[in-house]
């Protein structure tokens, strides 16, 4: 989650620069919106060190937490998109003590405010107050450099041919660019075999990614 390890492609420099542009922010708020995987924890990660910021999943922003959570700075709420243990309320108190402090807020979710299915309307509309920024899906040259960069991280050398063939297989998703590598890694030292196309085919056959792959090449 470095700064130096995030990949900047068509699909999220819009959203890395406004995060390097802090504090020069249109607003103290900012909503944060992509796809799982996307790389919205990593952007949210190097702007918490850049502003000394916490990091809370929304599912600790509760009515008790709300006010301590503020009374310490910056802070990034984690995945407000997921409903479970949602304290609307919680949230709602949060956002209002942040402006109120001038408290910097930078908040993740995968979906945009109009699909989350919130059901209190101040916080509906604080939300859309807030500027928002949106990270599409990785283009074909983003999730093919993340690919390469995977396996370096991971001190494997691979053909270019690997990842080829990962690249027009998988889903445009950073996370399941993770998972995979992760997943040929254990498979090759599994069997003391180097990561070829065969086996990168075999190993997507398994897990149900490419149907029509062919083991043998």
């Amino acid at each position: 989650y470095g700064r130096e390890d995030f990949l900047v492609g068509p699909a999220n420099e819009a959203a890395y620069a406004l995060i390097e542009a802090w504090p020069d922010w249109p607003d103290s708020v900012l909503v944060l919106t992509g796809p799982s995987g996307s790389g919205k924890s990593h952007l949210a990660a190097i702007w918490a060190e850049r502003a000394h910021a916490w990091t809370v999943p929304a599912a600790e922003v509760t009515a008790e937490a709300a006010q301590h959570l503020v009374s310490n700075g910056a802070l990034v709420i984690e995945d407000i998109d997921r409903p479970q243990n949602r304290d609307e309320a919680a949230l709602f108190h949060l956002l209002n003590r942040a402006r109120e402090r001038g408290c910097p807020l930078l908040l993740t979710s995968a979906l945009g405010i109009d699909a989350l299915g919130l059901t209190t309307p101040d916080l509906r509309s604080r939300l859309r107050l807030a500027p928002q920024i949106a990270i599409a899906e990785p283009d074909d040259a983003l999730l093919r450099a993340v690919l390469v960069k995977l396996f370096v991280d991971r001190q494997l050398v691979v053909d270019l041919g690997v990842i080829e063939s990962l690249a027009l297989r998988i889903d445009r998703s950073l996370g399941r660019a993770r998972d995979v590598v992760a997943e040929l890694d254990r498979d090759a030292l599994g069997r003391q075999r180097r990561i070829s196309r065969p086996l990168a085919l075999a190993v997507l056959r398994r897990l149900g990614l490419d149907d029509e792959a062919d083991p043998d090449g």
